[in-house]
């Protein structure tokens, strides 16, 4: 069985009698509209868009650097002048690490609410960034020291734990699970985490060591952890592009996903796994930084359509503008200081996320 899109657009079968069975049992299984015109300029406009976001974010900041010193610090690099260190050292790795971590919450987002059919699914709201923060402050606690290599791996389980913890949880109440209870879970367990965290940052007097987590930032981004990271977030949106087609069918309903031929369980395993090492390395870099995978991933829906061939690589590329340009704000509202870039974003994804909760009642 193969999926084709056809010249409107849309997702058409080789085996029209299955997929027109499938859609008679259930109002879900509507044509698959993609913009596959509106998905290119998306990308190219955004890549452009991300080049302009990348240059801006290193030439901005405390020193005032100008533009031809930035050049020169990027193409022709000399350690014994400060403004190139500068640059080097502090901006380029912090520039990058923002748009990973943009990326990679964004895509994460995109997945989890193609995969659960659930429009307020969000790493940031359904206790995964909480489950990978909590995990930080024991290793700070009991293995201070630890390197960045194995401080992921620890990132990555606790995500997995936060995420396993809440389906639990949401999975106990009667009536099995829904989106508002998945997010009323996700919201629970967030906050006893976050409290936990805290509690250990007092007790074992590592506050300062994972401040930096609670607020949300990418200031203290360094090279070698980007070295570490870049091979996890890769293998995870190259894994996230070839599960798009997959996701694509399961947004249409698990039955019909079976209809079409899709091993929905292997599926759904293989998209876990993709969102806890995109969360978890995110949530390693720079913390507690929600409503990314929550806004990026229904404005690209809005903008190309309801295909996750174009929904997942559009996403990551929204994702990485809009922390790069939130970064950006950061610096800008209050010189010198920096205003946490998660407490800027939640300033538009709190609203976003009442609207969008405020609609999916009136549709239950």
């Amino acid at each position: 069985m193969t999926v084709t899109t056809s010249a409107k657009g849309e997702v058409q079968s080789s085996k029209p009698s299955t997929l027109s069975a499938a859609s008679t049992a259930t109002p879900d299984a509507a044509p698959i509209r993609s913009r596959p015109l509106a998905a290119t300029i998306v990308l190219f406009g955004g890549l452009i868009a991300l080049a302009l976001g990348l240059f801006l974010s290193i030439n901005l900041g405390a020193a005032d650097i100008s533009f031809r010193v930035v050049w020169q610090a990027i193409f022709q690099f000399n350690p014994d002048i400060t403004d190139h260190q500068i640059i080097q050292e502090l901006r380029l790795p912090r520039v990058f690490g923002g748009a990973m971590v943009g990326a990679s919450f964004a895509v994460a987002g995109a997945i989890m609410q193609g995969m659960t059919r659930n429009p307020l699914a969000d790493s940031g709201l359904l206790g995964i960034n909480a489950g990978a923060g909590f995990m930080l402050a024991l290793c700070f606690a009991f293995f201070p020291g630890m390197p960045f290599t194995t401080l992921i791996l620890f990132s990555f389980l606790g995500a997995a734990i936060g995420a396993g913890l809440v389906y639990g949880i949401g999975a106990l109440a009667k009536g099995g699970l829904s989106p508002a209870r998945l997010v009323l879970a996700g919201a629970a367990l967030s906050a006893l985490l976050s409290a936990l965290s805290e509690g250990i940052a007092l007790y074992f007097q590592i506050g300062q060591d994972i401040a930096f987590w609670y607020a949300g930032g990418v200031a203290g981004t360094r090279w070698d952890q980007l070295q570490v990271m870049f091979p996890w977030v890769a293998a995870a949106l190259i894994g996230a592009i070839a599960l798009s087609r997959s996701v694509t069918m399961l947004s249409l309903g698990e039955e019909i996903a079976r209809g079409l031929g899709q091993r929905t369980q292997l599926v759904k395993a293989a998209c876990t796994v993709v969102v806890l090492i995109l969360a978890g390395s995110a949530v390693s870099i720079v913390g507690a930084v929600g409503f990314v995978g929550l806004i990026i991933p229904h404005l690209t829906r809005k903008l190309v359509g309801v295909d996750y061939r174009w929904i997942i690589p559009c996403s990551a590329i929204l994702g990485a503008l809009l922390v790069i340009f939130a970064d950006i704000g950061a610096r800008m509202v209050n010189p010198p200081e920096e205003v946490p870039v998660g407490a800027l974003i939640a300033l538009i994804g709190v609203p976003f996320f009442l609207f969008i909760a405020r609609k999916e009642r009136r549709e239950l």
